[in-house]
């Protein structure tokens, strides 16, 4: 390497060299001469442009500029950042969202050993029936309190509960749904994934178990029956639990009694009552219970009085106060075929009001 006098590039080839050269220090050749911070102005320049007799020319550039460095340095740290969120979330490990299983559906029609009993108004029916101790609508069914549980916190807790009570409100107790009018308030309640299964069962209703509306909500013909009062009475529970690290399960026990009479008719005809029993299987995960729907795994329905012959897939068709259930029992059942089973029961003359 050279002295502090050498030219950047080395003594010039040919040229004489060692420290005996009295001319050494003088001598520059054409990468000196570029590489000089001091500028000599030619004579013209000084002359036309006034220009200083040296002026300082600008530095070498070498290797890249600054905002190439830079621009380097963001992508390396982008880059670093992705792969190192890519081995661990910042949120901690997710499980992967499962399928929702589909709902299994069971409605059991409840037929009366005579005729159904009537009275003049609900009011005077209810008084003289078990429900007279039931309170009006979703003051039936309280929300119990809440406790965090092992992976879920006390307002997740809350929020599955409230979401499975606002459930029962809108699929038992709306006259809208009650009636046929809606099913928008039950169905905006559904998870994503159970949504196919729900339109295919109002679209194509079916006693198979899978696709029957009435295991979704209660719901009457509107073509043979109407609420004699909005006033519906209910006495419910409901209970919450862990299935898993991921899931919240909430079941509701409920048991809903309606004043009915056959559609646009005086308000002198006969009122009867109808009791459904409910019990439902609710499931939450994180995902769910932040957009404050559920997947509802299973449905069972007991309901009266209704004929055992009768299709309660679609519609509830209770019978009304002076009617009698068919004799004989439900539709034969075909043990080859891959349908529910056809179920019946008695209704007991202790669950019908006293007249």
């Amino acid at each position: 390497m050279g002295g502090p006098g050498d030219p950047p590039e080395g003594t010039p080839e040919g040229g004489p060299g060692g420290a005996e050269d009295e001319y050494r220090s003088v001598v520059f050749d054409e990468s000196f001469v570029r590489a000089a911070r001091l500028q000599e102005s030619s004579a013209r320049e000084r002359v036309s442009d006034h220009a200083p007799a040296v002026r300082r020319r600008p530095p070498l550039r070498r290797g890249l500029p600054r905002q190439a460095l830079v621009l380097l340095l963001l992508v390396a740290v982008a880059f670093g950042t992705a792969v190192f969120l890519g081995f661990r979330h910042p949120y901690g490990s997710t499980p992967p969202r499962r399928s929702a299983e589909p709902l299994r559906i069971t409605v059991v029609p409840l037929a009366p050993r005579g005729e159904v009993p009537g009275a003049p108004d609900a009011r005077s029916l209810y008084a003289r029936s078990p429900a007279a101790r039931f309170a009006v609508g979703l003051a039936g069914i309280p929300l119990p309190p809440s406790q965090p549980t092992a992976h879920f916190s006390d307002s997740q807790v809350l929020a599955a509960l409230d979401t499975a009570r606002k459930y029962l409100l809108h699929s038992a107790l709306d006259p809208d749904v009650l009636t046929g009018r809606q099913v928008r308030p039950v169905r905006a309640l559904i998870d994503a994934g159970q949504l196919d299964q729900f339109d295919r069962s109002m679209a194509a209703p079916a006693a198979d178990g899978r696709h029957a509306p009435t295991g979704w909500m209660v719901r009457f013909d509107p073509a043979r029956t109407a609420l004699a009062d909005d006033d519906i009475r209910a006495r419910g529970a409901l209970r919450v639990s862990e299935t898993d690290a991921a899931t919240l399960q909430v079941v509701a026990d409920s048991t809903f009694v309606y004043a009915l009479r056959a559609p646009g008719t005086a308000a002198r005809t006969p009122v009867s009552l109808f009791t459904v029993r409910r019990e439902l299987t609710f499931r939450f995960d994180r995902d769910t219970l932040r957009v404050g729907q559920t997947r509802l795994t299973s449905s069972s329905t007991q309901a009266g009085p209704l004929s055992c012959d009768g299709d309660t897939s679609a519609y509830l068709r209770p019978l009304l106060a002076g009617e009698r259930a068919k004799p004989g029992g439900p539709p034969g059942t075909d043990p080859y075929g891959t349908g529910a089973a056809a179920l019946c029961g008695t209704l007991a003359d202790s669950a019908q009001p006293h007249v």
